[in-house]
C-alpha cells in the first residue's frame, strides 16, 4: 500500500535553506559497518568509491543547492564504542557538507530538549524518530506542528551554541 509520508530524500529535496539533525543518543542499532569497525576494520579514506554512498551524494547535492545542514549530538563522556565509532565514520558526513559538532550530555542540565532525534526542515517540517530499546526506529513522525516546530528549532539552535565543533572533539 503506498504512503503519503515523504522519504528522507524528498524532505531534502523540499528543502530550501536549513536542515539540522539532533542525536540524543549514546547508541543505535549495530550495523554491518559497525560490526566491522568493532572487528578492527578501518575505512581507507583515500578510496572514496569505497565508502561514498547515496546518503553522502543527497547530502552533497542537498548543500549545492545552497542548505546548510548541521547535525549535533548530545553524547556521555566517557563515551560508549558506539559513539567512538560515530566519531570515527562522521569523516564521511564532514565530506559530504555536513557540519557536525557534540555536546557532552553533562553540559546539557539546565536545557529544555526534546525526548527524541529528530531532523527538522525549513523550520516548518519535523521528522521525529521513535525507537525501541535497542536502539532500532520503530516509527519516523512528520510534523508540522508549529509551537512543535519552535520548540525543536530553538532547541537545536541551544545545543549548537555549546556544542564542540567536529575538527575539536575528540573522544
Amino acid at each position: 500500500m503506498p504512503s503519503n509520508v515523504p522519504t528522507f530524500a524528498q524532505l531534502l529535496q523540499a528543502c530550501e535553506f536549513s536542515a539540522v539533525h539532533l542525536e540524543l543518543r549514546d547508541a543505535y542499532a549495530p550495523t554491518d559497518r559497525f560490526e566491522a569497525w568493532r572487528r578492527g576494520e578501518r575505512i581507507d579514506w583515500s578510496d572514496r568509491v569505497s565508502w561514498w554512498h547515496s546518503y553522502d551524494q543527497l547530502i552533497t547535492d542537498t548543500v549545492a543547492r545552497g542548505v546548510l545542514i548541521r547535525r549535533a549530538r548530545i553524547i556521555s563522556e566517557p563515551v560508549s564504542e558506539y559513539i567512538r565509532w560515530e566519531h570515527y565514520v562522521t569523516h564521511a558526513n564532514i565530506a559530504a557538507g555536513e557540519k557536525v559538532r557534540w555536546l557532552p550530555r553533562r553540559r546539557t542540565t539546565d536545557m529544555s530538549l526534546p525526548g527524541n532525534d529528530f531532523w527538522l526542515f525549513d523550520n516548518r517540517r519535523g521528522r521525529v524518530h521513535h525507537f525501541d530499546g535497542t536502539g532500532a526506529v520503530v516509527e519516523d513522525e512528520i510534523t508540522e506542528d508549529p509551537d512543535l516546530m519552535k520548540h525543536l528549532a530553538t532547541s537545536f539552535e541551544r545545543v549548537w551554541e555549546r556544542a564542540i565543533p567536529h575538527e575539536i572533539y575528540k573522544v
